[in-house]
């Protein structure tokens, strides 16, 4: 089991009232698998997203990672389990643009000592998204279906087992949005990565194989899949 997370809460304190934002949630998550969280603005799915990515910890209940418990743990233990576990892709492009895309997707590997191979590795990840022919452009010379590959890429290049993926067609109009979702799932398909991606678009959502529906904390069923 990739993902275990058991009786999840958070709450948060703002000033003197306590403000739960998840209540209590519990599901698990298979190695290879693509699931959509879905649920309106405010229902919680952006707070969970930040555990499952272990850029927060819970107030109460477990988030096991491959096994390995990340409610305990420290800013630097989350640290390396997202360097080396877990790849980001997010609605904003985040690229660096007076880097080309090449250094953009090569930088995670300068946190992770990618040592001498770092070059080639980046490369490599962008010849997977389709970007081989691109490597010396910089992210102000690409269109916005182009950006995104580059994220993905660089989402990739430490070879993650995890792609957690924020709205991740949100800035982009519908057919490129659909291109980056199908090459999403082929990179899922091919490598097995695990796929959990946060959409509004119920389009994009009914590609998972299956939905988690977020409604004020909790977790409700929807008529796409089920727990």
């Amino acid at each position: 089991m990739l993902i275990e997370v058991e009786n999840l809460t958070k709450t948060y304190r703002l000033g003197m009232v306590d403000v739960p934002a998840l209540r209590g949630l519990s599901f698990n998550i298979q190695e290879g698998e693509v699931v959509a969280i879905t649920g309106q603005s405010g229902s919680g799915k952006s707070t969970l997203m930040n555990i499952l990515g272990c850029l927060d910890v819970p107030t109460s209940g477990h988030y096991k990672l491959e096994g390995t418990d990340t409610a305990q743990m420290s800013d630097d233990e989350l640290a390396a389990i997202r360097n080396r576990k877990i790849g980001f892709v997010f609605q904003q492009f985040n690229l660096l643009n007076r880097s080309t895309i090449v250094n953009n997707v090569e930088l995670p590997l300068r946190y992770t000592g990618g040592g001498n191979g770092r070059h080639q590795k980046a490369e490599e990840a962008l010849i997977k998204v389709g970007l081989g022919d691109r490597l010396k452009h910089r992210p102000t010379e690409l269109s916005g279906g182009q950006q995104q590959r580059v994220a993905i890429a660089r989402a990739l290049v430490n070879d993650p087992s995890l792609i957690l993926a924020d709205e991740p067609t949100g800035n982009l109009d519908s057919k490129t949005g659909q291109e980056i979702m199908q090459l999403l799932l082929d990179l899922n398909k091919e490598h097995g990565i695990t796929l959990i991606l946060v959409t509004h678009d119920a389009g994009i959502a009914a590609q998972a194989q299956r939905i988690i529906h977020i409604k004020d904390g909790l977790i409700s069923t929807n008529g796409n899949g089920k727990l």
